[in-house]
């Protein structure tokens, strides 16, 4: 399934952002001079451990019989260093329902287990960017 992104139109930094029949936009904030009409990519990353981390934690509340009702994640970031390749991402993790404090242990374990959030710090991850055929101007 592959992510494909489009320029909308030559006077701003707004795209369209397709997955599968999703269409979602991305733009950059103003302070980079973007109308900061949709998320940025930076926002998109820290959202897909979000919500990597509360899908996990209800799938995983479900299949275990514990009677967690709803999730909320919160994530802040410290990007101040990006550029000397630290990229702080903090979580605050609010979960509800009538839960032993056993079981709240077990699920902060678990969320940091989630998919996204193993990818982001163990993965080692290569990325290749090539030219298409016949690439042209409009």
């Amino acid at each position: 399934m592959p992510v494909i992104v489009n320029t909308l139109n030559t006077d701003n930094f707004r795209h369209s952002l397709n997955i599968d029949n999703h269409e979602l936009f991305t733009d950059l904030p103003k302070s980079l001079g973007g109308d900061d009409s949709a998320p940025s990519p930076h926002d998109y990353f820290d959202a897909a451990l979000a919500s990597c981390k509360a899908l996990t934690l209800k799938l995983y509340a479900q299949k275990k019989g514990i009677p967690l009702t709803g999730v909320t994640v919160e994530v802040t970031h410290d990007a101040s260093e990006e550029q000397k390749g630290k990229y702080q991402l903090n979580v605050k993790l609010t979960l509800k329902g009538v839960l032993t404090d056993a079981q709240r242990e077990e699920l902060h374990r678990v969320a940091d287990r989630c998919p996204v959030h193993k990818l982001m710090t163990t993965a080692e991850i290569s990325i290749d960017t090539r030219l298409s055929e016949g690439a042209f101007s409009q």
